[in-house]
């Protein structure tokens, strides 16, 4: 029976994908954890391998096509003995238990699942039309995946504010649930959607927008896969979670020091390069950690059943990329040396700008850097990455005017605002978090003992 090889889900947030390069032609044999193709996700590029072996009977989506819904046929493949003809001939049509394709093991990313950013995907051959969330019953619709996962995280689905057509809950939905995002009040429960859910202000449409500009005065630049995800997650970020904001000024005069004395002492190598070269951002990284150890009542995060309460200091760093933005994860920061800190970054920083990140390189982390201080931007307030509980927006490092003992005199000051979410983080606590930060960015010897 014909295989079906459908686009795999290779991120959390990933609703499409584009086929940028098939590794196989058809008519190829394939054994299992051959490399077929190379799929460009919102993230990162990824190649995907075989799970069975056979022959490529036939390409469905072509090199080069863009959003391609995940859980759709790219491509059929005959089992060994079975005529690749037919196979061909079924063109997609032939039942696939289950995706016939996983990201390769050197990216070592999840098999394919429904994720919970990605829509309800349609079977291969005929989509169905969506039911509606409701008859008027207390019946709730949601597709399979959902009501799996509802089940192993205990949620009640009829509790679930469905995104799906017509209100389906489908599984993103089920994931925000379990972070207490996206929940009908208890006496809603049994209720249709439209009784249960306030209604929500409707944006523009693109038309109406469009009719406020002179024709021909603009341009239409299509959204890529990673600014629409960011887009959705800023929305549901400001939508659903209490921001609360600290700003302080750090003195950076003893870390420009040190920084300069530890860089001067760098051994080289045979091309006289530095082992390492530390950049303010390093100290920051390192000194969030270690101030989370300090307050590890801050190192949370919210969920509707309790708070999560972590026990490492995995700090997320901002990274521009072309197209949009990604936050790489420094896992166990506090526990690292600033050059291992330093190198990790500019190696994660680096693969991030041509999207070969692994997904656990990206995914997870308590906290989260955004440094725009190398662009000369004085202070800013950051948006919290769900489910972070709190970010640290850092700003330039400059010199300004300040009194000591009477005295005016000049300093190299940073202002940084450290956006926390209030449900988890309230502004004592946070303030003491800030605080401990800022002893350790101006006592940088504290970082190492």
């Amino acid at each position: 029976m014909p295989i079906n090889i459908l686009m795999p889900a290779l991120s959390p947030t990933m609703e499409k994908g584009n086929l940028a390069k098939w590794l196989k032609k058809e008519g190829d044999k394939v054994k299992s954890g051959d490399v077929l193709a190379e799929i460009e996700t919102d993230k990162a590029t990824m190649e995907v391998e075989a799970v069975d072996e056979g022959t490529l009977a036939k390409i469905v989506v072509p090199e080069g096509t863009q959003d391609v819904p995940v859980n759709n046929v790219i491509a059929v493949l005959a089992s060994d003995g079975e005529d690749v003809k037919a196979a061909a001939a079924s063109g997609g049509a032939a039942e696939a238990p289950k995706p016939q394709a996983k990201p390769a093991t050197k990216v070592e990313a999840k098999p394919p699942v429904e994720t919970p950013k990605a829509q309800p995907a349609a079977a291969p051959a005929q989509a169905a039309a969506p039911e509606p969330a409701s008859h008027g019953s207390n019946r709730v619709f949601a597709s399979p995946l959902a009501k799996r996962m509802a089940k192993d995280a205990g949620v009640d689905i009829g509790r679930i504010q469905g995104s799906g057509p017509h209100g389906r809950v489908i599984a993103r939905d089920v994931e925000g649930a379990k972070s207490g995002q996206g929940l009908k009040p208890a006496a809603a429960a049994g209720a249709t959607p439209a009784a249960a859910a306030a209604p929500m202000a409707q944006a523009p449409s693109d038309d109406k927008i469009r009719a406020l500009f002179v024709e021909g005065s603009y341009e239409v630049i299509p959204h890529d896969g990673m600014r629409k995800i960011i887009a959705q997650r800023l929305v549901q970020a400001k939508q659903t979670i209490p921001h609360f904001y600290l700003t302080l000024d750090c003195d950076l005069g003893k870390l420009m020091k040190a920084r300069e004395e530890i860089n001067g002492s760098a051994p080289k190598d045979k091309d006289g390069m530095p082992a390492w070269k530390l950049s303010v951002n390093d100290f920051v990284i390192k000194a969030l950690a270690v101030a989370l150890q300090h307050v590890p009542d801050a190192n949370v995060t919210w969920t509707e059943t309790g708070m999560l309460k972590h026990k490492r200091s995995d700090v997320g760093v901002a990274v521009s990329i072309p197209g949009g933005l990604i936050t790489p994860v420094i896992r166990s920061a506090d526990q690292k040396s600033l050059s291992s800190i330093s190198n990790e970054m500019k190696d994660l920083a680096a693969r991030a700008r041509v999207r070969k990140l692994k997904p656990e390189e990206y995914q997870g982390g308590s906290t989260a850097v955004s440094n725009l201080g190398m662009f000369g931007i004085k202070d800013f307030a950051a948006v919290i990455n769900p489910p972070q509980a709190t970010i640290l927006a850092v700003g330039a490092g400059e010199e300004r005017a300040v009194v000591r003992g009477g005295k005016i005199e000049v300093a190299t000051i940073m202002s940084v605002t450290l956006s926390t979410d209030h449900r988890a983080v309230d502004g004592a606590l946070g303030a003491q978090f800030l605080g401990a930060f800022k002893a350790l960015i101006e006592n940088p010897l504290m970082m190492v003992v």
